[in-house]
């Protein structure tokens, strides 16, 4: 795996239901901005890989059906629908600054702001700057805070904050390829990596390996495979 990572570097949104889907990189916010009056829908489908053969640790999360949409100029606001699920409804929010010749892009927002109180209001807030040296990959760097309640370690102590760390790069029209990091021992850490291919200008999917920090019993979280299916229009 750490052969796998080193290859995309070269060439370069869970358990409990939890997904990261402003725009983002694979797992983490990027600082991509919906553009304005535009929509985005997004498929999110995360599965477990077991590594043995105990079935019961082979799940499927409930499908993400997401909608982003370009509110104001660099605003982008969504709503996250989660199925079968008991309460699926999710919103986020982040307002973002571009890269310039000297300045990093800048992006500050909240996720995963759910209806039910300690449930499934993980109320993830986070900022990300991001720049681009060519021809290396873009770099993003930044940091998250959430619901000290629900991110949590298996021993139940808060683990709700951590680094956000993340290399992208379009490596043609159609190939895309990136590796996502964040800290932390509660469901939301992890390290994902993995490409897209567009079939069209506004249609692509995600191809991804997630593995979780923390793979302890109680958090009951196994390395997956992510696909996410994005359409603009």
């Amino acid at each position: 795996m750490k052969k796998l990572i080193w290859l995309l570097f070269l060439s370069l949104n869970v358990a409990g239901c939890l997904y990261a889907t402003p725009s983002t990189q694979i797992w983490n916010p990027s600082t991509d901005i919906q553009g304005l009056k535009s929509w985005h829908l997004g498929i999110d489908d995360y599965f477990s890989v077991s590594k043995n053969n105990d079935v019961t640790k082979r799940y499927q999360t409930p499908t993400d059906v997401n909608l982003t949409y370009g509110l104001l100029k660099n605003l982008e606001v969504g709503i996250d629908v989660l199925q079968p699920k008991e309460d699926p409804l999710q919103f986020n929010a982040k307002y973002g600054l571009p890269e310039s010749d000297k300045m990093p892009a800048v992006a500050v927002g909240v996720m995963n702001v759910g209806t039910k109180t300690d449930s499934t209001n993980y109320d993830i807030s986070y900022v990300v700057l991001a720049k681009t040296v060519k021809p290396l990959p873009r770099v993003s760097v930044g940091y998250y805070v959430g619901n000290s309640k629900l991110l949590v370690d298996e021993n139940g102590k808060a683990a709700n904050t951590g680094l956000i760390l993340s290399l992208d790069k379009q490596l043609s029209d159609k190939w895309w390829a990136a590796v996502d990091y964040a800290s932390g021992q509660s469901l939301y850490g992890e390290t994902s990596l993995g490409f897209s291919y567009a079939f069209a200008p506004n249609t692509s999917i995600i191809f991804a390996y997630v593995m979780y920090n923390n793979t302890n019993a109680a958090i009951n979280q196994n390395d997956q495979f992510t696909t996410q299916l994005d359409i603009n229009f």
